[in-house]
């Protein structure tokens, strides 16, 4: 008969060998406790980790959606603003020109005229995050050039209009000569192409860097939307265009008829512009509210993601303490028998 050679060293290593493994199972498991999942997900899931890995993504990529539109709806909030300075100005304008025609003095309206411009120019070159809001897709660029900076192309394609159309300019003494009719025209027929049409040397030569496309932002999986305004929209062309005649023509020494069609014209285009800009926040708001039920959807479609990645990967967090316990009974145990292993010597026999 064989006796197969046994020494306590062999049997002692082959228990520490069984303790490691037992302190990893442990480890994994109170892991397990304290995620709430798989420590091993591919090793639990299989062939099954593919969906995993396709729901984390999904939800990554829905949250991004969320903070995005986060970015978006600050945005519309404080262009909102700005366009309520801008019609709060504009009443206040139409305010001193209501009350110009019944013996207002020039330098009020003057004065009105020149703030009106001046907080256009500042609403319109508001910027949000480092990006100017009304520029279009041109957000890196200031879209409005001040009027009363010096040497403004503004300003001087203004003067440049008024010589050329009367072959003086404004300061020079025949300009009170110019009738009603005649400013009227001149308004009509030159001023008004510079600032509402795209002439050569108008509009958006020599006052606005926007471009008239805006920022298209994707809202939802399959849904995107215009969600600024430009610095080019019709009504805010109309304010400053009111605001500028009125701070500039009455500057001069134009008779009172001239005077009065400068303020009727004016008085028409302030009007307008309240409308058209009222307009333009009214579809900002509808914006908004699609961006609103974006979020909604997108919420839901996480809440779903989540669960059906909560039932693939989470544990049972009561039968993962069970196993805690066992594995911690099973190292007790494994730690006694080695050391009276390790104890073992025939020098207790001899």
């Amino acid at each position: 008969m064989k006796i197969s050679f046994v020494s306590n060293h062999a049997v002692s290593k082959a228990l520490s060998y069984q303790l490691t493994r037992l302190q990893n199972d442990m480890m994994k498991a109170q892991q397990e406790i304290s995620s709430g999942k798989y420590a091993d997900v591919g090793l639990a899931l299989g062939a099954r980790t593919g969906q995993v890995v396709a729901l984390d993504r999904d939800i990554e990529r829905l949250q991004g959606l969320q903070v995005s539109n986060g970015l978006v709806s600050a945005r519309i909030d404080v262009t909102t603003t700005a366009l309520k300075r801008l019609t709060t100005q504009a009443d206040a304008l139409m305010s001193a020109l209501n009350v110009g025609g019944n013996g207002n003095t020039i330098e009020v309206l003057r004065a009105a005229g020149k703030t009106a411009l001046e907080t256009l120019t500042g609403a319109l070159n508001s910027s949000h995050n480092g990006e100017y809001i009304f520029s279009g897709i041109n957000t890196d660029v200031e879209p409005i050039t001040d009027y009363f900076s010096p040497g403004a192309d503004n300003k001087a394609a203004f003067d440049q209009a008024f010589q050329d159309h009367f072959g003086f300019p404004q300061t020079d003494p025949q300009a009170q000569d110019i009738t009603a009719a005649e400013m009227t025209t001149f308004l009509e027929d030159v001023i008004e192409p510079m600032f509402l049409g795209n002439v050569p040397g108008g509009w958006q030569d020599n006052w606005s860097k926007a471009t008239d496309q805006g920022v298209t932002n994707r809202i939802g999986l399959n849904e995107t939307a215009e969600t600024t305004l430009s610095a080019n929209m019709q009504g805010v062309r109309k304010l400053a265009m009111a605001s500028t005649i009125v701070a500039d023509l009455l500057d001069g020494v134009l008779n009172s008829g001239a005077r009065d069609a400068v303020i009727s014209h004016a008085r028409n285009l302030v009007g307008e512009s309240v409308a058209d800009i009222n307009q333009s926040t009214a579809q900002l708001g509808l914006v908004d509210k699609r961006i609103d039920d974006a979020n909604e959807r997108i919420k839901m479609q996480v809440d779903i993601f989540k669960m059906s990645l909560g039932n693939l990967q989470n544990v049972d967090t009561y039968e993962a303490s069970t196993r805690v316990n066992n594995l911690l009974a099973q190292i007790e145990t494994s730690y006694a028998l080695t050391a009276r292993i390790q104890r073992l010597s025939l020098l207790n026999y001899l």
